[in-house]
């Protein structure tokens, strides 16, 4: 049974770092795509990080240069480290698996199979 546990989340103010961990539990993280996901309050869910099994990646064009995606495939772990925080960010964060996405480039929340319960992010102003 594929499991996906989120942790890392919490409340910090704007301008603050947090390092979100996913640990992936009944399957190899290293033969998946892995992406990070977030869905503030009365939004749709959007994509923020991919990283491929050969540990390439991509962002949204919002948190480029502030956010890193890395795995570490001996602990099927995968990571979301969070620089200058905004208030706007403030969103529930979500990892999620794909054995192939279409198009992994554009991290479309369609492409994935399988998704952890989230961790809560809270950045305040």
């Amino acid at each position: 049974q594929v499991q996906l546990v989120e942790s890392g989340g919490g409340a910090v103010q704007s301008g603050g770092s947090l390092r979100l961990s996913c640990v992936a539990y009944g399957y190899a993280l290293s033969n998946y795509y892995m992406a990070w996901f977030r869905q503030a309050p009365g939004k749709e869910r959007k994509g923020v990080a991919v990283s491929t099994f050969d540990s390439s990646s991509r962002y949204a064009d919002s948190v480029k240069g502030r956010f890193t995606i890395s795995r570490d495939n001996a602990k099927n772990t995968l990571y979301l480290e969070m620089n200058n925080l905004k208030h706007e960010e403030t969103a529930m964060y979500y990892c999620a698996a794909a054995k192939r996405p279409s198009a992994w480039v554009l991290i479309r929340e369609y492409d994935y199979n399988y998704w952890g319960q989230g961790t809560q992010v809270t950045v305040s102003s």
